[in-house]
Formats: structure tokens, sequence, C-alpha cells
């Protein structure tokens, strides 16, 4: 469980807090989904997930930020990264080694896992990204979805109880997004890992999370399943939170009456509601 009460941070350099007064409670083995406007606080708040504030980035620092009962505040970088595996925007400045299979070992030398075990969690991380071809290649000739697999997998074989990822995504085809997430969704499932990933496409962010959190001006402005928090599709708009067109779209036709649904998190779940609509199913539903 990771809990997060009344937090604000100010950043040494700045003028005014980044983050404001937020409490979360997220359950073990969620997928969260975090979005929000470039400059919202999104990334820093996950920097209070693995500790990088306050150990990295000095400032001011109110509430408390718990994870699996650690107090981040309290308890050394060293403890929380055993707790919390990061992947950061910048896989290139993540690369330590020039060799997929070294970039795996990286981690568990410096972690001190047990010779004996380091075999096995270097197969099975590497099989989990389903990256096991890849295993002696070097770290220069992958493609970018490639090195974000062999980032993610690096990270998960030290087993860790929380995974952050900043923007996995970011410089990825869709097709290569849609696999990304996939696997982060299966490892998840699977392990009972807590994802946390902060994403600036929504609509992928909605298909597989199990909470969504939208940030703006360094507050939770919505939070909840993602359906619930579609629903206000013209508000996150004002905040800078383009929902896809199915959405808006299905939010309308609800505004109106028309239909009695959630609010749709892609083209098909749209197609749905439309298709009762037309059939004059949609508000009796």
């Amino acid at each position: 469980m990771i809990e997060i009460s009344n937090l604000s941070f100010r950043y040494r350099e700045g003028a005014e807090p980044i983050l404001y007064g937020i409490d979360l409670a997220i359950p073990d083995g969620s997928f969260v989904g975090i979005t929000g406007a470039a400059g919202s606080g999104k990334s820093t708040l996950t920097y209070a997930f693995n500790g990088i504030i306050p150990h990295c980035y000095p400032g001011d620092f109110y509430g408390s930020v718990t994870i699996d009962g650690l107090d981040t505040c309290e308890a050394s970088l060293t403890d929380i990264s055993r707790l919390v595996g990061s992947v950061c925007q910048d896989i290139d400045s993540q690369m330590v080694s020039s060799v997929v299979e070294d970039e795996v070992l990286y981690g568990l030398e410096n972690f001190g896992v047990p010779k004996d075990q380091v075999e096995g969690r270097i197969a099975e991380a590497l099989e989990a990204m389903g990256i096991s071809d890849l295993r002696h290649r070097g770290i220069a000739e992958l493609s970018g979805g490639q090195k974000q697999k062999v980032a993610v997998a690096s990270v998960i074989a030290l087993k860790p109880r929380v995974l952050v990822l900043d923007e996995p995504t970011a410089e990825l085809d869709p097709a290569s997004s849609l696999a990304v997430f996939e696997l982060l969704a299966r490892y998840a499932r699977e392990n009972g890992t807590t994802v946390i990933v902060v994403e600036q496409k929504i609509a992928l962010l909605s298909d597989f999370a199990d909470m969504l959190l939208i940030v703006d001006g360094g507050k939770v402005r919505f939070q909840g399943a993602p359906a619930e928090v579609l629903e206000h599709s013209d508000e996150l708009l004002e905040v800078g939170v383009n929902c896809p067109r199915s959405t808006s779209l299905v939010n309308r036709l609800r505004a109106r009456g028309l239909v009695d649904a959630p609010a749709a998190r892609n083209v098909d779940e749209a197609v749905g509601v439309c298709k009762r609509v037309l059939s004059g199913e949609g508000a009796s539903a």
C-alpha cells in the first residue's frame, strides 16, 4: 500500500510549491496512470514515490509518503530502491552497460543478489519483457522500443514491490507503445506489482489503468477509475488534457440524455454506445 498524506513540495530554487496538499491511497497491485499538462507536477509526484524528493532534490517537503510502511523521508534511498524500481524518460541516460545481459546484471550485482539467483533473475526478466533473444545484443544496436524493454527488464529483475515509469512511450510509435503497456500490465497481474506510469497518451492509460490521476497546478484534480475520470472530458480539456474524440462524443450523448452509459475509453466502446443510441436503446439501458 502506498499512502500519501498532505504532501507539498517546493524546489529550493522555486518561488512556489510544485505540489500542494496531495492525499492518495494506492492499493497493492494497482496499475496507476498519471497525466496532466506540461509543468503540472506529475513527474515531481513520481519523485515522491521513489524518494528522489527529498533525498536528491533539496527543497521544502511537507506531509508524508509511506510505501509498505516505509517512510520515504526517514528511510535511505537504498532502502527505498529495494521497494521501488524506476525507469526514467531519458532511457539512454539510464543505460550503464554496452550489452543487454550486462545491463540487467548491473543492478543485481549492486544490490548484492546471491550469485545462485542471478542467472534465473536475468532470464526471467528478459522473458517477462519478451526480449530473451536480445540477451547478447549491444545496447547501441537496439531500437527505442527495445531499449525501453531492456530498461524495464533491468528494474524488474530486482523484483520491486512498486514500478514507476516516467513517460515510457514518449518516443515510441503506437504499436510499440501498446506492446510496452501490454507487457507491463501482464507483469503487474502475474506478480502483484504496483505499476505507476506517467504518460501523455490518456487513451492508452485508460485502457490499462485501474486508477487514473489528473494532475493540474500541483494538485490531483481528478482521481478514480478511468471511466469515472473521463466523464469530465470538458474540464480535462481546460487543464490541458485532451481526451479521445470517441470519449467526448459519448459524453455529449450522455449530457443530452440520449444514453445512460459510462464514459467511453476507446473507439470500440464508443461504437457500442452509438449503436445503442441509433437503435433507440441508449437512454433506457
